[in-house]
């Protein structure tokens, strides 16, 4: 959603706070050497035993975390104030407090195997802790994740009444994207979010950490683009396994297709499920139109009237970038498939690029490397499908590999991302920092990486170049390369058909041709929904969000949807019933306006109060729907003996075309089937 434009790490070098002359008489003999042991990953750590008198330890340890404490608050309000909303402007920053909208969140606690609707992110550390002292958050790519660990950030630092993280010590946010090949946890502070001149050292930091006396919470974000993440005994893995720091609270942010294994049992999950209308409308008055009730009107118009964008536009990302450009840069247009919506934010970074070049030659230029990027096609392709994958690079290796023009082009126009980090163990004389290159989003990768695979399936080759592709983390590069070419098109969805679940995954790619004035993929559509969908616990993933998108694209299409059967998922419903969630895979069916039979398939699972309630109320709000069916022949489902809260509901539902009620749960004999009829007067 955002970035921070300030990453800059430090040296160990230098005075160090241990190292000042203690409060002892300066005539008194020579104090013994203290004696170590070694803590964590090679670090050393001092007995405290042999350190001065108790009243002396603890000054010292008050002073150095009371410094600890300023110098942190330091760095992240020097962070926090340097947001980015937008990626191809970079001289318009802004606090994170006036750009952050809070996402859907849900969570699960502990040994609690439901998941629940959490109010606020300010409850993710007490209401959906539970009794879990690590927590795992997890969003899609551009739901917020980064943006919600400066936010976490800021509220500490400014002590923010609505917050709890006031009431806690220390707060440690590290990006593990910017700490590869650190030994220590105390290293990653020291180097990534103290001052150079800082007098505290390792040993401080390792000592503050363990003192139960402090709480202390440990954030680490971009687990998913952590350097390290597989190196066997790294410091972020000791710690998710409880071999070191066990009383730290820890909270560490990913990608739902890179969580880190091994974790301690118990841990807590919380998900991000992105912006729904009402946040959506929130963070274009807040953060865009800013009171202009014409422009706010029009942006949210755009959003209502186009399905497609608002699916894209459930990542806060896609949001921020669509409404910013769309209100700065006037730049409307019909969006009709995912690939559309990328060739607009393209457009958007570019113009805005072009706005700045003073010189026609170097606008020639731009607009040359903007049609012309074969290089970067194929960086971006090795970089998620190569031998050996990876998403940042050092800056000279790219310079070389792209060449000066196109390399500077990507960078002004905000579609790479430059970082300065140190150089480990650099030697005397060495310069201490580098500079790593990355895209600004993955999705930007897989735009320019689609290119690349559209050119490899164009060139008759007999090798698959799809064969290490994950067809679920790499939905978007499908997508867009059946976009791009309609000759490639059709040769990438044959590959998809020969892969796992990739039936209905390649009619949902297929469906970026549309534009090119075929309807033969929604005649494909119309004949899937016009017999039962069946969404099973056990389907893939891929399998599953598949199924749900090519349902909504039904929906918008206004096509039948004959029959929706949702087997084995433990199917729950958001409270304002604006979804179905599915726990298992973390994925929420919207609101379908041709859906006209629900049925929910959940063994011998016992229903509550609050879970008929919110399906009754997601029910109500598909318009075309005639029946609702719990359970199946002998399996009939649980449902309380009376609903309380329901009628409500009910008297929406007869108020429109449906005109039953809801009876107290019956058995069906013909079926042996627990029945909530909608319809028919029964």
């Amino acid at each position: 959603l955002a970035t921070s434009t300030s990453t800059t790490t430090r040296t160990t070098q230098g005075s160090r706070l241990s190292e000042l002359p203690s409060p002892q008489d300066q005539n008194s003999p020579p104090r013994k050497q203290p004696a170590t042991e070694t803590f964590g990953n090679d670090v050393t750590r001092v007995d405290q035993a042999h350190l001065a008198s108790p009243i002396e330890k603890r000054q010292k340890s008050v002073d150095v975390a009371d410094l600890l404490v300023r110098q942190l608050k330091e760095t992240y309000r020097i962070r926090c104030s340097r947001v980015q909303p937008i990626p191809y402007i970079s001289d318009k920053l802004c606090s994170v407090d006036q750009v952050f909208t809070e996402v859907g969140i849900q969570y699960k606690s502990g040994r609690n195997d439901s998941w629940n609707t959490l109010n606020s992110y300010c409850d993710i550390l007490t209401e959906a802790k539970g009794d879990s002292r690590i927590q795992i958050i997890e969003g899609e790519p551009g739901y917020g994740k980064s943006t919600l660990a400066l936010q976490l950030a800021y509220d500490w630092c400014n002590n923010v009444l609505k917050s709890t993280l006031g009431k806690n010590d220390i707060l440690v946010v590290l990006n593990l994207r910017e700490i590869g090949e650190t030994k220590s946890i105390a290293e990653a502070i020291l180097k990534s979010l103290l001052p150079e001149d800082s007098p505290i050292t390792e040993t401080d930091v390792e000592l503050l950490l363990q003192d139960r006396n402090l709480k202390t919470i440990i954030l680490f974000d971009s687990y998913d683009e952590y350097p390290d993440q597989h190196s066997e005994g790294n410091f972020v893995a000791k710690i998710l396994e409880e071999k070191i720091l066990r009383h730290t609270h820890v909270v560490l942010i990913t990608r739902p297709s890179c969580k880190p294994a091994g974790c301690a049992p118990h841990t807590g999950q919380i998900k991000l499920t992105g912006f729904d209308e009402s946040a959506r409308e929130k963070y274009v008055r807040k953060a865009v139109t800013k009171g202009d009730e014409q422009a706010t009107q029009r942006l949210l118009q755009a959003f209502k009237s186009n399905p497609i964008l608002r699916d894209i536009c459930q990542a806060p990302l896609f949001t921020v970038i669509y409404a910013h450009a769309a209100h700065e840069e006037q730049l409307f247009q019909e969006i009709s498939s995912v690939t559309d919506f990328f060739e607009y934010i393209l457009k958007c970074f570019y113009s805005h690029a072009l706005k700045k070049r003073e010189s026609k030659r170097e606008r020639e230029e731009l607009k040359h490397y903007a049609v012309h990027h074969d290089k970067l096609d194929e960086v971006a392709y090795e970089s998620l499908a190569g031998e050996n994958p990876q998403l940042i690079r050092k800056r000279n290796d790219l310079v070389n590999e792209l060449g000066n023009g196109l390399y500077q082009a990507c960078v002004d126009t905000g579609i790479l991302i430059e970082e300065r980090v140190l150089n480990h163990n650099f030697a005397l004389g060495d310069e201490p920092y580098s500079f790593q290159v990355r895209f600004y989003h993955k999705l930007l990768c897989e735009w320019f990486a689609s290119h690349h695979l559209v050119k490899l399936v164009k060139d008759h080759s007999s090798h698959d170049p799809t064969v290490n592709m994950d067809l679920y983390d790499l939905q978007c590069l499908f997508r867009f390369a059946c976009g791009l070419d309609p000759n490639a098109a059709s040769k990438v969805i044959q590959l998809l058909k020969r892969k796992k679940d990739g039936d209905r995954f390649a009619l949902l790619c297929a469906l970026e041709q549309r534009g090119n004035g075929t309807d033969i993929e929604l005649d494909e559509v119309r004949d899937l929904v016009s017999r039962c969908v069946v969404i099973r616990s056990w389907d893939s993933r891929l399998l599953q969000r598949t199924t749900f998108q090519l349902l909504e694209v039904a929906s918008s299409n206004e096509i039948p949807i004959a029959r929706v059967c949702i087997a084995g998922c433990r199917t729950v419903a958001y409270q304002s019933g604006s979804s179905l969630a599915l726990p298992r895979s973390q994925l929420s069916l919207p609101i379908l306006s041709t859906l006209q039979k629900l049925w929910i398939r959940d063994g011998d699972r016992r229903l509550d109060n609050t879970e008929v309630v919110g399906i009754l109320s997601y029910t109500a709000q598909c318009a075309a729907v005639k029946e609702l069916w719990f359970g199946y022949n002998d399996y009939p489902m649980q449902l309380p003996d009376r609903v309380q809260g329901a009628e409500p509901i009910l008297s929406t539902l007869r108020s429109g075309n449906v005109t039953g009620v809801l009876i107290e749960p019956v058995i069906i004999q013909s079926e042996c089937t627990i029945c909530a009829k909608i319809s028919g007067g029964t």
